[in-house]
């Protein structure tokens, strides 16, 4: 199946709001009235999955200084920093009829290398113990059980962390006697 990914724009919260109440519990699901507050204040960190015209799933999040998760970051947006270093995941929500197909993954992904083109240095998320499978397989490490209490559920906090680039620098030298020493530049 064909589809795109590209970022949320207003015309879709609808069809975004719908994919929430439907995906999730009502003490889990975002309302509508977060969704269009998230629309607007980080379409940046907003992708929508779409095939013939139709939105078949989305990941959002908002950006923090701080490597956290809390509860609070879900409703009050005034948290989100753009330039922050933590990209945090609000949602992955995919519709039932298009789960199965690594859409969810493709969106996950677009999220992770999205968010190190902004430059953030980590991606974390919470999640219940029967998807962490899903996000270790994306490469998400498991931190442990998160203080999370979002709908009275057990929320464990995943962490995609951006390693920084190493490199090696090395040269030689020829000494008078034409033998050749290998250094490593510090």
């Amino acid at each position: 199946m064909e589809y795109t990914i590209r970022n949320v724009r207003p015309e879709d919260f609808a069809q975004v709001a719908e994919i929430e109440r439907l995906g999730f519990p009502a003490a889990e699901a975002a309302s509508a009235e977060d969704l269009e507050k998230r629309i607007e204040a980080f379409p940046e960190s907003f992708f929508v999955a779409e095939a013939e015209g139709k939105l078949i799933g989305f990941v959002d999040g908002a950006c923090s200084d701080e490597i956290a998760l809390p509860d609070s970051a879900y409703h009050d947006l005034s948290l989100h920093r753009p330039n922050g270093i933590c990209q945090q995941i609000f949602g992955l929500n995919v519709r039932e009829e298009y789960r199965g197909q690594g859409i969810g993954s493709a969106l996950m992904r677009h999220m992770i290398r999205s968010a190190f083109i902004r430059g953030k240095e980590v991606v974390i998320l919470t999640c219940k113990a029967a998807k962490i499978p899903l996000y270790t397989a994306i490469g998400y490490r498991m931190v442990g059980l998160s203080d999370s209490t979002h709908g009275g559920a057990s929320w464990y906090e995943m962490r995609y962390e951006f390693k920084p680039f190493t490199h090696t620098v090395q040269y030689y030298e020829t000494d008078q006697m034409g033998s050749q020493q290998l250094y490593p530049l510090v």
